[in-house]
Formats: C-alpha cells, sequence, structure tokens
C-alpha cells in the first residue's frame, strides 16, 4: 500500500469513527455495558481494518462502518421500548450487600469476589463493609453504595455528638473471607486465633467455615457477615 493511499484511508477512518460515535451519543463511553463494549470494539475494528487493510475497499469499509453504527442506535431505540430486551442485552443491576447483609450468592453470579467489592467500595470512600446498608452492581460495571443512616454525609458528628469509641487500630481489617482466615490480617493485626474463635462463637456461630466474611473494627469490636443470604 502506497504512503499515500494509506495516510488517505486513515484520515478517512478517523473521521468516520469520529462522526459516527457522535451520532451514537455519549452512552457509548459513560454507559459500559455488555453490548455498549462488544459495539465499540467491533466498531474500532472495522475502523482499524478500512484503515490499513487494502484487501477491503473503502466503500466496503464506510458500508460496514454506518451499517454498524445504525444497528447500534436501532438497538438503543429498542432498549428504550422493550424492557424484556433491554434486561436480555444489557441484564440487570444486582444487589450484592442488602440491609448491611453481603449477598454472596449474587457475587458468585457476578464472578465478584470479596476483594473486588471492598476495591469498589473503597472507590466510593467506603472503608469498612460495616457502613454499607444497601450496594447495587450496575449493568456498567460501577456500585452504587446507600450507607447507614449514621453514616449519611449529616452524622452525628455533625450535630455535635462526640463518639466514644476508642480507635484500637488504624484501619479495618478482614479476618475471615468466605469461611477461610485471613491469616495476614491476623498477623498484622496482632490478633489471636482463639479470640477471634469466641467472638464468632458469641454470635451463635459455631464454626469459621459458617462465617461469609468477619471484620475487626478500628475499636477493637468484630463486624460478622454469616454465610446465609436470607434475611430473618
Amino acid at each position: 500500500m502506497e504512503l499515500i493511499t494509506l495516510l488517505i484511508r486513515l484520515s478517512l477512518s478517523f473521521i468516520t469513527l469520529l462522526l459516527l460515535t457522535r451520532i451514537m451519543g455519549r452512552k457509548e463511553i459513560s454507559q459500559m455495558t455488555f453490548f455498549n463494549f462488544v459495539s465499540a470494539i467491533a466498531l474500532g475494528t472495522l475502523g482499524a481494518s478500512l484503515a490499513i487493510d487494502s484487501s477491503i475497499s473503502v466503500r466496503n469499509g464506510m458500508i460496514a462502518l454506518v451499517a454498524w453504527t445504525l444497528f447500534t442506535i436501532l438497538m438503543g431505540y429498542t432498549d428504550l421500548k422493550s424492557k424484556t430486551i433491554r434486561l436480555g442485552v444489557e441484564g440487570s443491576p444486582k444487589i450484592v450487600v442488602r440491609n448491611g447483609k453481603i449477598m454472596e450468592n449474587e457475587l458468585r453470579k457476578l464472578r465478584l469476589d470479596i476483594d473486588a467489592l471492598n476495591l469498589l467500595l473503597r472507590k466510593k470512600n467506603v472503608f469498612s463493609l460495616k457502613d454499607v446498608d444497601y450496594a447495587i452492581f450496575e449493568t456498567d460495571g460501577t456500585l452504587s453504595v446507600l450507607k447507614k443512616d449514621n453514616k449519611q454525609p449529616l452524622t452525628k458528628e455533625d450535630q455535635g455528638v462526640t463518639s466514644k469509641a476508642q480507635k484500637i487500630y488504624p484501619i479495618s481489617a478482614p479476618l475471615i473471607e468466605d469461611g477461610q482466615l485471613n491469616r495476614k490480617s491476623l498477623n498484622e493485626m496482632n490478633v489471636d486465633e482463639g479470640w477471634l474463635l469466641q467472638q464468632v462463637q458469641a454470635k451463635g456461630i459455631q464454626s469459621v467455615s459458617d462465617v461469609f466474611y468477619a471484620e475487626l473494627q478500628k475499636d477493637g469490636s468484630l463486624f460478622i457477615d454469616k454465610r446465609d443470604d436470607r434475611l430473618h
């Protein structure tokens, strides 16, 4: 392929992609659902093929780009008209924390482990699962978090009520994850395994394997979530 021809194809591909993505709207970028992700990859692949694959004519490349854009726009309008199709294409939000309880079955369906959940929570400035009332995993891969009432922006501290809890540890730490002891956290926090077992049994739980998640709080208390999604 001659240099001049390559530059022309590159310029044409770039301009066409820019125009088509503007036509499709901002949803392709701001709300990256499964369909939007596949659509963006396919559009980029078609644009790259038009730019550098000399076996594809400029006409056919342009037709492919425009046709794929029209298909994406049509699917977008169909999503607006039919909830059934929208759920089939994009899926639905999943509640991963309900009333302060971790929905471990939902985490498994989403292939989301407790470390990934904590990472998403930290991105929302939530550093302890104990502070979470509801958490919803959205279709675009983000996490929406509703904190408990006393952790909302207008806190008891804002009203002049000071906390009497003593700060023993600098940060909360997971001690049990999915029924397994987190020995790294136990060592870092200098927590005795026997003490932990006593705390678990004091909650009416006979075995560590029955605990889905246990987190040591900064005041030395223990937040425990049983391996059970059912709310009583």
